[in-house]
Order: C-alpha cells, then sequence, then structure tokens
C-alpha cells in the first residue's frame, strides 16, 4: 500500500475532475488525481463547446495556450423533417470581441493541456490507472480509494467523484443508485475532415469564427433526442444522441441514426467530400434536477457529470461540470482551513454553495422538462416537425390555390394530428417546464 496521505483524491480526469484538482492544488492542498485512460482526454475524440466565463475563473490567461478550435460567431436552430428543415438562425459580430464567449475544441487535446496545468499547479497526476472502489472504515466513511496498481489502497482525507455519468464506484458503496435509463441519453458523434477553406466557405464564416447548428424532428424518429454541427478549423464534429430508454424500447440503433443524420438533405453537403477519421459514443445526463444524487457524504463529494449536472434544454454541460468542480474544491478547502472532518455535516457546505450558484438555479428553473419531453417525445419531435415542415412549404409555395384555403389547410393538419385540446394541452405543459 502507498503509505502517503493526501488531502484529497479525485477520480476522473475531464472537465470536473481537472477544474477540482487544478483549484486543490493551488491552494497548497496535497493532491492525487487519477485517471485510467493513458493521458487525460485520451478516451474522449469528441469536439465540443467550451464556455469561457468558467474556464476564465481557473485558468485567467487560458487564451494564450489553450488549444482552441473556433470562437463561435452563430447559433442555427434546425427542425427537420425527412426533406427539410425550419431554422432559427442567430450570428453577430459582437462574438468577434477580444476575448469571446464560446469556442469549440476537440476534446483529446483540450484535455491533455487542461491536465498539464493541474501539474504545474502541483498536483501528483497518475494516468492508466482505473480505480475498482472506494476504501471506506467500519463506519462507512469514505477514507480512500482501491486501485488495480500494485500498491492497493490509497488514503486520503476527501475523495472527489468526477468519474463520469455512470458512477460505478459511487454505486458500488452504496452512497446513490445508478442512473436510470431514462436519465442517460448515449451520443454517437463523428470527426469529418475538409480543408479550412472548405469548412469556411460551407458555413459563410471568416478567420477563427466558427458555427453551431443543433437540430431536433424525424430524425430522432419519434425518439428525445437531438442532432449536432461543429465547426472546428479543418474538421466537422457531427453526432445525434437520444436516451437510452428510447433505445431500449424502439430497438433504433446510434449508428443507424447518425447514418441517417448525415444523409438529410440539409446535412450532406456540409460533410459531402470528408473523410471520417474518428468515431465515439459517449454517455450524457439528461435527467436534470430531479435526477441530481446525493452529492456529498462522509469523505466524500460527487461533481460533473457523475453528479447528473447537465442543462439538457440549454446543452450545456462543461461550464457545469467546472464550475461543479471548482465549488466542491472551494468547499472542501474551506473546510479543511477550519481543520474540521470531512463528515457529510461539514461537506454539505458544497451543497449550498453549489445552490446558490447558477448551476442548480438554472437545473431547477427547467426541472419539469426532461419527464415532458420523454413523455410527449412522439409530438415534439416527430408529429410537431412534420407539421411546421408542411406549414411552412404551404406558405411559401406558390401554386394558385388561393391563401385562405392554404391557411384552413394548414390549420385542419394541426387539429387532426393533435385535436384543440392536445393542441393547447402541449402549450401548456410546455409553457409550465419553462417557466
Amino acid at each position: 500500500m502507498i503509505e502517503e496521505r493526501f488531502d484529497a483524491i479525485v477520480v476522473g480526469a475531464g472537465m470536473a475532475g481537472n477544474a477540482a484538482a487544478l483549484t486543490m492544488a493551488k491552494r497548497g492542498m496535497k493532491v492525487l488525481q487519477l485517471e485510467r485512460g493513458e493521458y487525460s482526454g485520451s478516451k474522449n475524440v469528441q469536439g465540443a463547446i467550451l464556455y469561457a466565463d468558467m474556464l476564465e475563473k481557473l485558468i485567467p490567461d487560458f487564451r494564450e495556450e489553450a488549444p482552441l478550435e473556433r470562437h463561435l460567431v452563430e447559433q442555427r436552430f434546425w427542425m427537420l423533417d425527412d426533406k427539410s428543415h425550419v431554422g432559427l438562425h442567430y450570428k453577430s459580430d459582437d462574438f468577434n470581441e477580444e476575448k469571446p464567449n464560446r469556442y469549440t475544441i476537440i476534446r483529446a487535446q483540450f484535455d491533455k493541456w487542461f491536465s498539464s496545468k493541474v501539474k504545474e499547479a502541483g498536483a501528483t497526476v497518475l494516468c492508466e490507472t482505473t480505480v475498482t472502489e472506494l476504501a471506506q472504515d467500519a463506519y462507512g466513511k469514505v477514507i480512500g480509494v482501491r486501485t488495480d496498481r500494485r500498491d492497493g489502497e490509497i488514503h486520503a482525507d476527501v475523495v472527489v467523484l468526477a468519474e463520469g455519468v455512470n458512477g460505478l464506484l459511487g454505486s458500488r458503496a452504496g452512497l446513490r443508485d445508478r442512473p436510470k435509463p431514462e436519465n442517460v441519453a448515449l451520443a454517437v458523434k463523428e470527426m469529418h475532415f475538409l480543408p479550412r477553406e472548405t469548412i469556411e466557405a460551407r458555413f459563410n464564416l471568416k478567420g477563427d469564427e466558427g458555427a453551431v447548428i443543433e437540430a431536433v424532428g424525424t430524425i430522432s424518429r419519434g425518439m428525445t433526442g437531438m442532432g449536432f454541427i461543429y465547426s472546428n478549423k479543418e474538421c466537422i464534429s457531427l453526432g445525434i444522441g437520444c436516451l437510452v430508454s428510447d433505445f431500449q424500447k424502439t430497438g433504433e440503433t446510434p449508428y443507424g441514426l447518425l447514418e441517417r443524420f448525415k444523409q438529410h438533405p440539409s446535412v450532406a453537403p456540409l460533410i459531402e467530400g470528408s473523410e471520417v477519421k474518428e468515431y465515439s459514443a459517449h454517455l450524457i445526463p439528461e435527467g436534470g434536477y430531479n435526477a441530481i444524487p446525493e452529492l456529498c457524504g462522509d469523505g466524500w463529494v460527487v461533481v460533473g457529470d457523475a453528479a447528473q449536472l447537465n442543462n439538457a434544454v440549454h446543452r450545456e454541460g462543461s461550464n457545469l461540470a467546472m464550475t461543479s468542480g471548482r465549488i466542491a474544491a472551494e468547499a472542501i478547502f474551506q473546510v479543511k482551513s477550519r481543520r474540521d472532518p470531512m463528515t457529510k455535516a461539514n461537506l454539505a457546505l458544497y451543497k449550498k454553495m453549489l445552490e446558490d450558484s447558477f448551476v442548480i438555479k438554472d437545473l431547477k428553473k427547467y426541472k419539469d422538462m426532461p419527464a415532458l419531453l420523454h413523455n410527449q417525445s412522439q409530438n415534439f419531435f416527430l408529429t410537431y416537425p412534420q407539421l411546421v415542415s408542411k406549414a411552412m412549404q404551404n406558405f411559401v409555395r406558390v401554386d394558385g390555390t388561393p391563401k385562405k384555403e392554404k391557411e384552413s389547410s394548414t390549420l385542419r393538419s394541426f387539429v387532426s394530428a393533435r385535436s384543440w385540446t392536445g393542441l393547447f394541452g402541449d402549450a401548456f405543459r410546455f409553457a409550465r417546464a419553462w417557466r
């Protein structure tokens, strides 16, 4: 057994784990971070969106050296049927600011850089190390971890669980339940490589500008899910994700959905001629506020995806992960500074600080949305996209049919599909869940 004792052990080197380890190390704490991959980010090939404000709180000058792809100046929202899309499009030169607000990144590169900052701050980082279980004393208090190394058990005052959405360590130790299939999405993604100038021409970009497309509709086959397209410097990240419970129920395959999405008439031209070099699958927490597990206990706290901290409505995950990791570290440091034991009562400071932040406030605002979208998935992800597309085609097609007849036909199609009671009910439920 390693005799050396640490102030804190962080399990996982993703956004939340790196934020926690960096924050504690900067405050002079003796930190050990354990990562089962070859290096931080080695298991994560996908592109993603980085929210600058949250990282700036951790590394103020990150823009000078972080491996960033493009700063986002444009957001597109698409509602698709099988042959068309209806879109909402926002682009602003305000985002060409000195310190941009959002960036696209490639996680394998970014996480490796992020981990290097953790090491520079003084933390000990061990990769290719799997934590097999939490070590607990006779009273159930977590006192460290057991790994697949010969050294075996490693002790610390507190363990930060940043292990991802599966949360195997916490569930094995009986600290919390495994996430339910209806609270987890499985997303698949490909990296499509194209010349930089081709990407900029197809997305109408210049320099390091970037664009994001998020799409819902018939691409998810009536399941709760969405597609996404991120523009990087020399590649496009393209993927789709749906709830695990829906995959179980329908028998649809993630890769089958991805192929359909790629072949859609609105998507295919964007990736035409590209070379696919990477494919990945990733679980994403989607349960929202009502799915958040116990956040702390005697000798442990849980952060990021492992804590179900993901805002599915606004597609925010990395910022919640980094913020929860930082806040957990700050709470742990305060408890340590008071020389108090790492009990559940004392570590509850983390929960209070998180509740006072935007993280819990935002998740609480949309607490009813995940259940609504899941229960009404056929309507919101299949019926309405088809109806809206038909309505728009009626509006723009000129074929000699009087406009009054077109409007009546559109209205009849909505009422026929959902009835007046269904339409008003859907609008009421959506508005109530959005409040």
